[in-house]
């Protein structure tokens, strides 16, 4: 059985093609879809327009392969005042439906994908929203999906040091007292990039990347880095993201700051993330 997944998230739209039981290949195609929306509170017409041509082609090309195709949307669209209406456009254009996940799922399909039937957690930055999850014998002990992302902090911090920290500060303030047991995992793009640059890759390589450490003390020393650079010194860094050299030193110092708020010293990428979990959520596996 060939499925197709797309995930249409706020700072990218991701395929994975799975067969057999296996993850053949993902892509990914970075559209922005939630820029600006926290000073708008809608998505733009140039970033539907990229994200609808991204999806189309995902579309295309799971069909060729012979694949059965799901899509989801998270943060951006289900926080959008037009997120209905980009559904509808979805279903135009590709003849699909776009699932809305909820917060809550979200963080769930984070579990499911890292964890599988495990105990332990995951750190989910995505672009306009970031889920902790924690599972404790085999049920989930915590979970909250928290309004802020890697573009969200973008738009309302900019690479100003001093305003970031204050609306991380605010914004995962419901991780207060919550302690974490067993292995925590961070997913989404913040972590693969982090984890290619302590890697010092050029080509992302999910064999090398999966379960890489992320120590506290090195990821506070990349955020301090990060945030004097501009952006071209930023892309001399081995393992560095072109499509996210703007978000990924708020990213970076949210990631820190989560973990340092978990007394966390050190979280592990997982290259198997939310893609991987939508199929156990829904039963297709």
């Amino acid at each position: 059985m060939k499925l197709a997944i797309i995930d249409v998230g706020s700072n990218s739209v991701r395929l994975m093609l799975w067969v057999d039981g296996k993850t053949l290949y993902k892509k990914v195609i970075t559209t922005r879809l939630g820029a600006n929306l926290a000073q708008s509170g809608v998505l733009s017409e140039e970033s539907i327009v990229r994200s609808l041509d991204a999806i189309k082609g995902f579309c295309l090309e799971a069909r060729r392969e012979g694949a059965l195709v799901y899509a989801f949307a998270t943060a951006a669209v289900r926080s959008a005042q037009n997120g209905g209406d980009f559904c509808k456009r979805v279903k135009e254009c590709c003849g699909i439906p776009l699932e809305v996940i909820s917060g809550k799922d979200e963080a769930q399909l984070g579990v499911l994908g890292a964890l599988g039937n495990e105990d332990g957690g995951i750190i989910d930055i995505g672009g306009a929203s970031t889920e902790v999850c924690l599972r404790s014998r085999g049920e989930t002990a915590f979970s909250v999906s928290m309004n802020i992302g890697a573009v969200r902090l973008y738009d309302l911090g900019k690479d100003d040091m001093q305003k970031t920290a204050e609306v991380v500060c605010e914004a995962i303030q419901p991780l207060s007292g919550v302690i974490p047991t067993g292995k925590i995992f961070a997913i989404g793009g913040t972590a693969s990039t982090l984890a290619a640059i302590k890697l010092g890759i050029k080509n992302y390589d999910p064999e090398a990347l999966h379960h890489l450490p992320l120590s506290l003390e090195w990821v506070k020393s990349m955020s301090d880095k990060l945030f004097p650079m501009t952006l071209e010194e930023r892309l001399k860094i081995a393992g560095m993201d072109v499509a996210r050299v703007d978000v990924i030193a708020g990213a970076t110092y949210l990631l820190y700051e989560i973990m340092k708020k978990l007394s966390c010293k050190e979280v592990y990428f997982s290259d198997s993330d939310n893609l991987e979990g939508y199929l156990s959520f829904r039963g297709l596996r």
